[in-house]
């Protein structure tokens, strides 16, 4: 099977054409379109693969890929095109590169919006905010035009949460429940310093909550998280037994992560971003099971928290549909870490729409 594709900037042969490695005469599900955009950047670099091997929509599901960038990048993004084919990844049905929004959102089922102005050491959110609106308001209204309605959206690009408010606001004819942001990052975060605590692998590990933003007010909760040791599962505050741990140094850990990247690498996150970006699809897209994760979505009030901000709970997954867990008790430290990040997005959610008008 051979599928050739066309954009309308002016695109090598290498770019035109993908060719599929798969030989296998089995009958698979017709393919989904998936698009990221930032596709020449450095988390798309690793999320990419991700995608067409079958680690994020399961092993039977193809995958057309559709990239977008702008148009200095389609350079750039013939390499990364050519690394695709040069994978020979069977569920790759085909990519189309482009810089054309419109075309790059047409028909799609899922969007990974990695896309944004970058984070840099020093930056404040608010500048980011700015810079963003114009590239969010613009993405909303190609995806309200041109993509499925029932498609699900990603926002990884930060401020995540607020661009994906933004993004929604464009595409009033998408559900706001297929809008999230991406907080399943400092999930892993966490999860991964409470495993290294208690001496256990990662997996044994679960139900730790990110409350609110993308950001150093996020709330890092591992009052209802659990682990298993020996067989048998224990609360962590119990197994711990180290309650200023848990309010202090790993609150602080995980908020301050980000940036302790930024210090050592100079550049942002990147492998471990685009981890979390699949691991927060895979889970939408088939289910979560008994456990808790974390994502941003626009919140309904649920724990006290403000209205139409795109705040961070736990939520389970079943049939494509997230549910926030409900019914929590929230403690006097809690309360004050969520009214913050609360406070926080409310602010940003202003001062983005200022940007708007």
């Amino acid at each position: 099977m051979l599928t050739s594709c066309c954009c309308s900037q002016k695109l090598s042969t290498k770019q035109q054409i993908i060719v599929v490695a798969s030989k296998n005469k089995t009958k698979m599900a017709e393919p989904i379109k998936v698009v990221v955009t930032g596709a020449a950047g450095q988390i798309a670099y690793s999320l990419l693969y991700q995608i067409a091997s079958g680690a994020v929509f399961g092993p039977e599901q193809p995958v057309f890929l559709h990239l977008l960038d702008i148009a200095p990048m389609m350079g750039v993004l013939e390499g990364v095109v050519m690394e695709l084919a040069d994978c020979a990844l069977p569920l790759l049905a085909g990519v189309l590169p482009t810089a054309n929004p419109e075309e790059a959102f047409k028909d799609v089922a899922a969007a990974f919006l990695v896309g944004a102005m970058p984070r840099k050491e020093g930056m404040e959110r608010k500048d980011l905010l700015s810079a963003n609106v114009r590239i969010f308001k613009e993405q909303g209204q190609a995806l309200d035009k041109v993509a499925r309605k029932d498609v699900k959206i990603l926002v990884v690009g930060n401020p995540a949460n607020t661009n994906a408010l933004i993004c929604s606001k464009y595409a009033p004819s998408i559900p706001k429940e297929n809008f999230t942001a991406m907080t399943r990052l400092d999930q892993n975060r966490a999860q991964a310093q409470l495993a290294a605590k208690l001496g256990v692998k990662v997996q044994d590990v679960k139900n730790v909550i990110i409350w609110g933003n993308h950001s150093s007010t996020q709330f890092p909760d591992a009052s209802n998280a659990v682990v298993t040791v020996n067989g048998a599962q224990k609360p962590v505050p119990a197994a711990l037994n180290d309650e200023e741990f848990l309010k202090s140094t790993f609150v602080t850990t995980v908020q301050k992560r980000g940036a302790a990247v930024i210090a050592a690498r100079k550049m942002s996150s990147a492998l471990s971003a685009a981890k979390a970006a699949s691991d927060h699809m895979r889970d939408w897209f088939l289910g979560t099971g008994d456990r808790w994760v974390s994502m941003g979505v626009v919140s309904d009030g649920s724990y006290g928290t403000p209205r139409d901000v795109v705040f961070s709970f736990p939520v389970t997954v079943s049939n494509g549909k997230w549910k926030i867990v409900e019914g929590l008790t929230i403690s006097d430290f809690a309360r004050k870490m969520i009214d913050a990040t609360g406070k926080e997005l409310d602010e940003e959610k202003n001062d983005a729409l200022e940007v708007c008008k």
